[in-house]
């Protein structure tokens, strides 16, 4: 048994997501309050035992570990060859938009989506197209003529697909990743999968690797996967992305290699390996305690504030919450629940137009912390509603 309930103090550690006041509770970025599986802390700790901390390689036993657990827990085999070492997921997916695409051209994304996509796009000077989910009785679904109709543009070059979905915590069916595969191959785009919620899943549920499910999804792709949002190492800066087309695989190694993110830090390989060897355990009583405060969360809202509503969620530890009975300005929101409670939450226009009346809350804390949380909301929102009658 492992402690997800200690309340490890992060004030004055450097840490983005608690670089907020002393009053303060944040639940806004995707970084997780508990500590690592102590299997890799073990192994940092022997690593930095050594005491020298020189240039690094990427040993066989990375990709390895890869490779297993893919196989094991996801189903998928990996070659070794379709493997290399980045340094994050958003450093990949850049340098993979910087070398697949052209300046000018557009790179379709499914809004709401991970806000760091359209930085991704926009930064790099191409454009961000979206083929929007559609919301409907509480759920999202794509809408396929829309989507290939975008996909069709000559200026589509590049699709960022958020397998498992963030921020609406969605698993996409084998069915829906190969008709959105089928699309793209048809219309010569190339899809880059980000997949690194994909080990945050319900306890009864299961992730699809995107170039698992048809031949052509495994030839017009490039996925990106990592340990850092299931262990919680972000800060170590490891990633692998995977890509069994030669071609493309070619230009994605030559893109993160110009881009010099190619090369771990001294301890990114080490806890990557630990993860994948040592941390199945950790992970599936993390998944189980992440799933209890999802429940705890969705029925204290039902409880004590019907005006808000929990979209379905089977993956991450990021609940999308709709605020569109009372509210229809998130960013106005979340800044007045932090001015007047302390709680820190994401609003939802960060990840699209359509996200702008709903918030995203990160429940991945100790229970204790996550009660404060939504009694924090609670106090906010009543507070807002009464200001805005």
């Amino acid at each position: 048994m492992y402690d997800f309930s200690k309340l490890t103090n992060r004030f004055n550690t450097d840490s983005l997501k608690w670089d907020v006041m002393e009053h303060e509770l944040p639940m806004w970025v995707a970084d997780m309050d508990f500590e690592t599986a102590p299997e890799i802390v073990a192994a940092l700790e022997k690593r930095a035992a050594h005491k020298v901390f020189g240039y690094n390689i990427v040993p066989k036993e990375y990709f390895e570990s890869i490779q297993k657990w893919w196989e094991t827990r996801h189903h998928y085999s990996i070659q070794k060859d379709w493997m290399m070492f980045c340094t994050g997921v958003v450093p990949a997916i850049s340098s993979i938009v910087r070398k697949i695409t052209t300046v000018g051209e557009s790179v379709l994304i499914q809004s709401p989506v991970y806000n760091i996509f359209y930085n991704s796009i926009l930064n790099n000077g191409r454009h961000v197209l979206s083929s929007d989910l559609v919301y409907h009785d509480g759920e999202y679904h794509i809408d396929y003529e829309d989507l290939e109709k975008k996909l069709a543009m000559p200026q589509t070059t590049l699709m960022i697909l958020c397998n498992p979905h963030n921020p609406i915590g969605k698993i996409w069916k084998k069915e829906e990743l190969k008709r959105i595969g089928d699309l793209a191959a048809k219309h010569h785009v190339v899809v880059v999968s980000d997949e690194i919620h994909c080990d945050i899943v319900a306890p009864d549920k299961e992730y699809i690797p995107f170039a698992s499910v048809s031949e052509t999804n495994l030839k017009n792709s490039i996925t990106c996967i990592a340990p850092t949002k299931a262990f919680n190492l972000a800060g170590l800066q490891t990633s692998c992305i995977v890509v069994p087309n030669e071609i493309l695989r070619h230009m994605v190694n030559r893109g993160i290699n110009t881009d010099e993110v190619a090369e771990p830090n001294s301890f990114a390989v080490t806890a990557s390996i630990a993860a994948f060897e040592k941390g199945g355990n950790w992970l599936d009583e993390l998944r189980a305690y992440i799933e209890n405060n999802k429940q705890t969360t969705e029925a204290y809202i039902k409880n004590n504030l019907p005006d808000l509503y929990v979209v379905p969620s089977e993956a991450t530890y990021l609940l999308w919450i709709d605020c569109s009975k009372f509210c229809t300005n998130s960013v106005e929101l979340v800044q007045f629940i932090r001015e007047e409670t302390g709680l820190y939450l994401s609003d939802g226009l960060e990840y699209g137009k359509n996200g702008e009346s709903f918030v995203r809350m990160n429940v991945a804390c100790p229970l204790e912390r996550l009660l404060d949380g939504l009694e924090r909301l609670k106090v906010g929102i009543e507070k807002y509603k009464i200001k805005n009658s």
